[in-house]
């Protein structure tokens, strides 16, 4: 298998808490990993953390001065092999899905043809939800792939499918995805 540049966008959910050890995964398979941070990502995870393990400045800002003057939107949403999206949270399902695009991860989202995998992360409750179902529906519409969440106890105490998987099962179904591009 040959080695992917990979864009991780990261939104604002308790399951970014696993986003640094897929990261390390993917670096460890000597992947390239660049990452994008929602604001909402910043209270679960940190910069710091991320750009540590991947040797890279984590872009958080669509109004970054530095990178636009190159339109670095665009340079970045150029830049992968593979854009994924991980945990998607259901505002950003909803976001997307609606070709919104507010902040840096929508843009480059909009920008990118690179093939987009998204692993969405939520209260059960959210996930059931007709709305959240709609959106998914339209995101595979326009060529998304998804990785379903698992079923499990979830950080609120509920119990149900909503809960993102490890970060080795999401590089198996990465690995996969791969194969068949």
């Amino acid at each position: 298998m040959h080695l992917k540049k990979i864009l991780l966008g990261v939104t604002g959910g308790i399951a970014a808490y696993k986003v640094p050890e897929l990261v390390r995964l993917l670096v460890t398979e000597h992947h390239e990993v660049a990452t994008i941070m929602t604001r909402s990502a910043h209270k679960f995870v940190t910069e710091h953390t991320l750009s540590a393990l991947t040797s890279k400045r984590v872009r958080t800002d669509l109004w970054d001065l530095d990178a636009e003057r190159a339109m670095g939107h665009i340079e970045l949403a150029k830049w992968p092999d593979m854009f994924v999206i991980a945990p998607a949270s259901a505002n950003t399902l909803a976001k997307l899905a609606q070709g919104r695009c507010d902040d840096l991860l929508s843009t480059v989202y909009l920008a990118t043809t690179s093939p987009v995998i998204m692993v969405p992360a939520m209260n059960q409750a959210m996930w059931n939800h007709p709305a959240t179902q709609r959106n998914l529906e339209q995101l595979k519409h326009d060529g998304v792939r998804i990785m379903d969440p698992e079923h499990g106890e979830q950080a609120c105490g509920d119990v149900g499918i909503g809960r993102m998987p490890d970060p080795q099962d999401i590089l198996s179904f990465l690995n996969t995805m791969w194969q068949q591009n």
